[in-house]
């Protein structure tokens, strides 16, 4: 931790000072005084609730953890802009220990894409935290959007605060095998350099999974000491299994009578739907609904093949709100997880662990070499499928919708997997060592 004693002034006859000399002098100011005995953190990221997406979801959950556990914690994100949601959040929200404080740069310039209006947030939260770092005793930085642990090194170099990388995801790598841009381009080669950089300086590193540890290493060796595996999770209170005769969400969508097979979430580059429309195509003729919620990139391409196939087994419905997702997720008989080929090890979906919390099992489509494989084995809740092997999901549906007890055994194990490893609490406390240890 930076004691902040030191003092960086410019010569009197420069009225012009450069922002490098302004940052020092910032960097001088800053307080290490605690706060009561809180530790103080800072979180920079652009989606948080009311915001759809997942990570946002699940920022809000640790801080709500964390401040049950005696941390200070001060949030800097967006407006909501996820999912095209519409209206404005409050600025500024604030409660005993925790203040979420919302920029608008992010809604700028809606219609110009997702890497730029990332941009414009990550240039807002440079300032904020310029303004706000002596505050705080430590800073967590996501991945959303990617290049936002770069202000972590900044933030390091010139104020002194340790960070630490949540990574959620790897880019350009998801880029590379997207095939957006060669691994050989110098973009993709400086973007590789300034990750190294970043992870090198960072006081430590979060990741989703095992595949995406031993991605960073084979990037950078050195770091392997300071990564921490730590999984996504689900609040096991708030979505508690529930039969679909009881719930409103079923009734209002016809779902209580088909057996359902749920896709809930972003249906974006890294997934992977065609093994899902071809499992579909195989079953068209059984009393079997597949139901997608959600958005994405490939979600209209979906919709597409689906209306050109002549399909009447799907039913396409858009983000739920918070309160309906432990409705939505329980209306089903089966959660479907999808990982297209190449992102194994880039990418870890989040909606396994809400399917867990739901009671229901799930099958996932993934790559041979993903950690889903092993993650679904130990929690004896479902089964995964290589990608394109759409004949063998297409059997496994078939099967579990003429075997309900096998049904209700499967949603049971991984419940109780989830309540064991993956909850809010048990999460939080892995998180808290972690920011600990980077103090």
């Amino acid at each position: 931790m930076i004691s902040g004693k030191a003092t960086f002034e410019a010569p009197e006859d420069n009225r012009s000072w450069s922002a490098l000399g302004w940052l020092k002098k910032i960097a001088g100011r800053r307080s290490d005084r605690p706060v009561g005995d809180a530790l103080r953190l800072m979180i920079l990221t652009q989606f948080f609730p009311p915001d759809f997406a997942a990570t946002g979801q699940l920022i809000e959950e640790l801080v709500k953890q964390l401040e049950q556990q005696n941390v200070a914690v001060s949030v800097f994100t967006g407006q909501p802009g996820y999912a095209f949601a519409e209206g404005d959040a409050p600025k500024i929200e604030q409660s005993e220990r925790v203040r979420v404080m919302r920029s608008r740069a992010s809604q700028l310039m809606p219609k110009k894409g997702k890497a730029l209006n990332g941009l414009l947030f990550a240039i807002r939260a440079v300032f904020h935290l310029m303004m706000q770092a002596r505050q705080h005793q430590v800073l967590l930085v996501t991945t959303a959007p990617p290049f936002l642990p770069v202000i972590g090194y900044v933030a390091n170099l010139f104020l002194g605060i340790p960070y630490v990388c949540l990574l959620y995801d790897l880019y350009p790598d998801i880029a590379i095998e997207l095939d957006i841009v060669k691994a050989t381009h110098p973009i993709a080669q400086l973007w590789q350099f300034v990750n190294k950089q970043v992870w090198k300086r960072s006081a430590q590193i979060i990741v989703l999974s095992s595949s995406m540890k031993e991605r960073i290493v084979a990037h950078c060796p050195e770091v392997e000491a300071k990564i921490s595996i730590i999984h996504s999770w689900s609040n096991a209170e708030q979505i508690v299994p529930r039969e679909k005769q009881d719930n409103w969400f079923a009734k209002a969508h016809d779902l209580v009578d088909p057996f359902v097979v749920l896709y809930s979430g972003n249906m974006g580059r890294c997934h992977d739907v065609d093994t899902l429309f071809e499992a579909a195509q195989l079953l068209k003729d059984e009393s079997i609904l597949f139901v997608c919620i959600g958005g994405g990139a490939k979600r209209h391409l979906l919709i597409e093949k689906v209306q050109n196939a002549a399909l009447r087994n799907f039913k396409f419905l858009p983000y739920q709100e918070k309160s309906a997702l432990p409705y939505s997720l329980t209306a089903s008989d089966l959660s479907l997880v999808s990982v297209a080929p190449g992102m194994a090890g880039l990418v870890a979906p989040s909606k396994i662990y809400p399917a867990m919390a739901a009671g229901r099992p799930i099958s996932v489509i993934c790559p041979p070499n993903s950690y889903l494989n092993e993650l679904l084995a130990t929690a004896g809740c479902g089964s995964t499928f290589d990608n394109d092997n759409a004949g063998d999901l297409a059997d496994f549906i078939l099967e579990l919708s003429q075997d309900r007890e096998r049904v209700k055994r499967l949603g049971s194990s991984g419940r109780r997997y989830l309540e064991g490893h993956f909850t809010p609490k048990i999460v939080s406390q892995e998180y808290l060592k972690v920011l600990q240890a980077a103090v």
